[in-house]
């Protein structure tokens, strides 16, 4: 069922202002990334970084997850809200805010983000999770550090997305997918295919292929030392692999650049 804008905004802020003052658990754990966990079916997010999987609940909570979207990166999330044409440089109220911590105005460097309560004097009043630590809890912001806005009232959720457009990329780790209709394969072709995936195997095998581990990340909030970079193994050649959960964005676009606005 379609809803209104007004509806939208005020039954999502009236579910994120109950929870003002939640405190982070031992561990990062969060009653939201437990919910998200159960969600998606990857205990990983139990302990993962919450400010995204927070929104997330809330529109579920609120019967708006079709136009506010349920991710964990926030990447991906502010991709979602670029290929609706749901974002702007312009905040309001119910907006979410999505924010670089370096100052860059590209929506690959976002690293946080949180919910638009009012806008006052050249500020944005905000609700945000996983905050000072272990808060979430209202902040006044300024826009040195936003990268853009995502409008939920703006978004078709009936909108299709053509295949060659969507991103599968709700992890780091993801990498960008598209699909296309196959033509008809002769036999020649589905011969010479055939052979070919039997002689890999059989190198495989006698060659004592080893494939890594993938690395899975669950998310940008805080800011990490790398690890130090592995020695590299002879003979090796990891596979470049992605596990898809959710449909988020198009890919190789560049999020409109946010308009300067001095203030005092």
């Amino acid at each position: 069922m379609e809803r209104s804008p007004e509806t939208i905004t005020n039954d999502l802020l009236a579910v994120v202002t109950r929870e003002l003052g939640y405190r982070e658990k031992p561990g990062q754990h969060t009653k939201y990334g437990a919910w998200y966990a159960q969600t998606v079916k990857d205990p990983q997010y139990r302990n993962a970084a919450w400010c995204d999987m927070f929104i997330a609940w809330a529109a579920d909570k609120a019967g708006v997850t079709d136009y506010v979207g349920a991710f964990a990166w926030t990447p991906s999330h502010a991709r979602w809200f670029e290929q609706r044409q749901a974002w702007t440089d312009e905040p309001e109220p119910g907006a979410l805010v999505f924010f670089d911590w370096a100052g860059g105005d590209d929506i690959k460097g976002i690293d946080h983000v949180g919910i638009v309560e009012r806008v006052d004097g050249g500020k944005i009043h905000t609700i945000e999770a996983n905050v000072d630590k272990v808060w979430l809890k209202r902040k006044v912001r300024d826009e040195s550090k936003v990268v853009g806005y995502g409008i939920p009232r703006m978004v078709k959720p009936d909108l299709t997305v053509e295949p060659a457009d969507v991103t599968l990329a709700l992890r780091p780790d993801a990498v960008s997918s598209t699909t296309s209709q196959a033509d008809a394969l002769d036999p020649v072709a589905a011969m010479a295919t055939g052979v070919l995936v039997v002689a890999v195997g059989v190198s495989l095998i006698f060659g004592g292929f080893h494939v890594r581990k993938l690395a899975f990340t669950v998310g940008r909030h805080r800011r990490s030392t790398p690890p130090p970079p592995e020695p590299p193994e002879p003979e090796e050649r990891p596979l470049a692999a992605a596990v898809a959960i959710r449909s988020s964005s198009a890919p190789g676009e560049t999020a409109p650049r946010r308009r300067s606005r001095p203030y005092e």
